[in-house]
């Protein structure tokens, strides 16, 4: 291959050091820089070409004549062309990868035996592909959906790949109904429609059908399925894995990801507009987070279980329907997550990686979990069709130690083995089988006894308890959009027997939700629940909850959009812009043109004025976190310019936080000027908040300190904005009926 190395390739090298990122390293080899001005168009097989423009011809300068065959190049330039494209994943197609590293803080020598979870010298390459299930390639990243989360692990021993969700469970407990669930939940068949959503009859008549799915779906109706950033969803390896100690001891395993931003979402009518507005939101947050240099990270956590202890729980820890609650088996965190590189090349990196469950190292291993044992085979096999049989010699997929085997041939091979001997055993004793000593994988030896038969364990039998638990831990906010979630994909269903099937389910979670949604559907209204709710909570089911949320308030790499026309005030401008900054959020400047704009008082014939990052129709509101409004005399052009009031309406419906300074107070009164709103009085310094809406007079530039001080209650203007703005939503404004009073 070319030895040119890509300019970013480089850059990462240099930054981590080749030595420590062997990954890095190992891509380099196969990197060619296509921004080369020295380098020269040739053919696949290696012959400068002097025109790429126009196919060889028999023509004139008068007349154009046949083109020739023998034109090698443009052969070759088209058919290369014809097959660019290669078959889409069957579920995940659309996906977005980072390069990183892995740093385990914590030694689990305890209870296994694996060198990535024990050697806390190491430093482990890391690729990591998020994902949504159910659309196509093509498809919009905002949709109501579970978020595949695969990490794989290219350490010392081999590759290890955890493939994991955004959901700690799943829709069933058996592989073998994994065709059904996906061919349900996909478009329907005799129209194709509708593309990357859920809210469809077969859909929904699957989860009726198959009462297993409860838990699942409530999850996917939550806002777990509209995160508001791929670097603000936890991770969930799903199934239960296996450790092995270096002594022979066994232990049961759930792996975790938890992110350091906290794990937040967004609302569903700002999903809708994103869908249509930027398809590519998520792929596009994550790839300028990276640019940034503000590297997304997660702990890396553990749940593990004795054998001794698997008959413990009135549930069965091998059912991939069920959580282990934390509060029963606690997470402990051994390490981190860091994505530090953006790929090179999609295509060859992001959409040729492939990840297998069967991939592990020694001390890590399967448990009996049914939908494990079937993604093992299920992962590996669906490769062939996409990769071809010698996927893993791919550059993104081949690992870092050294390989050796004595499979040959097929498809796309690469490796080129030397030699006369392609057997074991052979007679030259080449290439034998490494002893477990020598770090050889030992399966762990399971004592087996049962009957060869079609059964689950009865404890798999219980569909519903962990479903009413689940809905149960939810806050009022987050009850409520279920509700709204189920009665939106339920109102899209047209057959009766679907829906009104639905609330029958939903009345054996709870009879006031089932209630609810019958209502918003026009379904007959239930009468008694179908089962009792035992009413148990737990805290670490809800995602306000304090152990999946920053320790302390931060604002770091959340976008605010400043708002601003001819006459505004910059002391007001500068300070916010600067504090901002310097707690590490991302301002944008928005205006009613691109060309640079002038402060109240700042002399236009010197030509320099602000430059705005987009003009008000460029960008919604829909794409940033929060919004504010500096005083002056702009806010006269302002308020007759109906997309800028739009853009304060719709934040304000959309929960999120609004500053105003000054004459910007008008502004945001002039948006949502509703019963139960206060705000601070123009000639006034006071600090006002009211449902995250945060006012204050004309500020001063000492009125702005270098140190923000995030509290709830805070006097300072900037203080409070953030805290706000660290909250991610005002979900009071919602439940207290306040933004269904304003049209956005």
């Amino acid at each position: 291959m070319a030895s040119t190395i890509s300019n970013s390739l480089q850059k990462a090298l240099n930054v981590n050091g080749s030595s420590s990122n062997a990954k890095l390293a190992d891509l380099a080899k196969d990197t060619v820089n296509s921004e080369d001005k020295n380098a020269r168009i040739t053919t696949d097989f290696g012959v400068k070409v002097s025109n790429t423009d126009h196919w060889l011809t028999a023509s004139t300068e008068d007349r154009q004549g046949p083109s020739l065959l023998e034109d090698f190049h443009g052969r070759e330039k088209i058919h290369r062309f014809d097959h660019e494209r290669i078959p889409e994943r069957v579920v995940h197609a659309r996906g977005v990868g980072a390069f990183g590293t892995f740093k385990l803080f914590e030694s689990a020598e305890d209870v296994t035996k694996a060198g990535v979870l024990t050697d806390t010298s190491r430093t482990t390459p890391i690729f990591v592909r998020f994902s949504t299930v159910l659309g196509s390639r093509g498809s919009a990243d905002t949709v109501r959906d579970v978020r595949g989360f695969a990490v794989k692990f290219y350490t010392e021993e081999g590759n290890w790949d955890i493939v994991g969700n955004n959901i700690p469970v799943f829709f069933i407990q058996d592989a073998m109904k994994f065709p059904d669930v996906i061919h349900a939940a996909k478009p329907e068949p005799h129209t194709e429609m509708p593309q990357a959503q859920t809210a469809h009859n077969n859909f929904w008549d699957f989860q009726y059908l198959h009462s297993e799915a409860t838990h699942m779906f409530l999850w996917a109706m939550s806002d777990r399925g509209v995160p508001r950033s791929l670097r603000m969803i936890q991770g969930f390896g799903v199934n239960t894995f296996t450790l092995e100690n270096a002594q022979g001891e066994r232990h049961f395993v759930k792996f975790h990801w938890t992110p350091h931003l906290g794990v937040h979402s967004l609302v569903w009518d700002e999903a809708l507009k994103l869908n249509g507005q930027d398809p590519d939101y998520h792929r596009r947050d994550l790839y300028d987070a990276i640019e940034l240099g503000a590297y997304p990270k997660w702990k890396f956590g553990i749940q593990t279980l004795k054998e001794s202890q698997q008959d413990d729980f009135d549930f069965d820890i091998l059912d991939a329907t069920k959580v282990w609650p934390e509060e029963l088996v606690p997470i402990r965190y051994i390490g981190e997550l860091e994505l530090n590189r953006n790929v090179d090349e999609y295509f060859t990196q992001t959409e040729q990686v492939a990840f297998c469950t069967s991939h592990v190292v020694p001390g890590i291993g399967f448990s009996d979990d049914p939908l494990l044992q079937g993604r093992n085979f299920s992962y590996f096999d669906t490769q062939l069709s996409r990769l071809g049989v010698n996927w893993q010699e791919l550059p993104i997929n081949r690992p870092v130690c050294p390989v050796m085997n004595h499979q040959r041939d097929g498809q796309g091979r690469h490796r080129i083995s030397k030699g006369t001997i392609n057997y074991w055993p052979n007679r030259l004793d080449a290439v034998r089988p490494a002893q477990p000593e020598e770090g050889g994988y030992a399966d762990y030896a399971e004592k087996v006894v049962g009957m060869k038969v079609r059964l689950k364990s009865k404890k798999f039998k219980d569909h519903f308890s962990q479903a009413q638990l689940f809905y149960n831990s939810m806050t009022p906010h987050e009850k409520a959009h279920i509700t709204a979630a189920l009665s939106f994909e339920l109102d899209h269903c047209d057959d009766p027997i679907v829906f009104e099937r639905m609330v029958e389910r939903l009345c054996d979670i709870d009879l006031d939700l089932a209630k609810a949604v019958a209502e918003k559907i026009g379904a007959p209204t239930p009468t008694k629940a179908g089962r009792p709710n035992h009413g148990k909570k737990l805290a670490s089911l809800s995602q306000t909850s304090k152990s999946i949320q920053p320790e302390k308030p931060t604002i770091a790499t959340r976008r605010v959009a400043i708002l601003i026309a001819d006459g505004y005030d910059p002391v007001a401008y500068n300070g916010v812009f600067a504090a901002l900054k310097a707690a590490m959020a991302v301002p944008f400047v928005f205006g009613p043109r691109k060309q640079p704009i002038f402060a109240d008082g700042e002399d236009r014939s010197s030509g320099k004025g602000t430059q705005p990052d987009h003009h008000f129709e460029g960008m919604r509101s829909t794409m940033f976190d929060a919004v504010f409004i500096p005083g002056g005399s702009h806010i006269q052009t302002l308020k007759k310019n109906g997309r800028a009031v739009h853009w304060v309406r719709e934040a304000f419906g959309h929960l999120k936080t609004i500053g105003a300074s000054g004459e910007g107070v008008e502004l945001v009164k002039m948006a949502c000027d509703i019963p139960g709103m206060t705000f601070s009085a123009a000639d006034s310094h006071d600090v006002v908040e009211s449902y995250g809406v945060v006012t204050t007079g004309p500020v001063k530039a000492d009125g702005f300190k270098d140190v923000l001080n995030m509290a709830k209650g805070a006097k300072n203007f900037m203080d409070a904005f953030t805290y706000n703005i660290s909250l991610h939503r005002n979900y009071e404004r919602e439940m207290d009926g306040l933004s269904e009073m304003v049209a956005f």
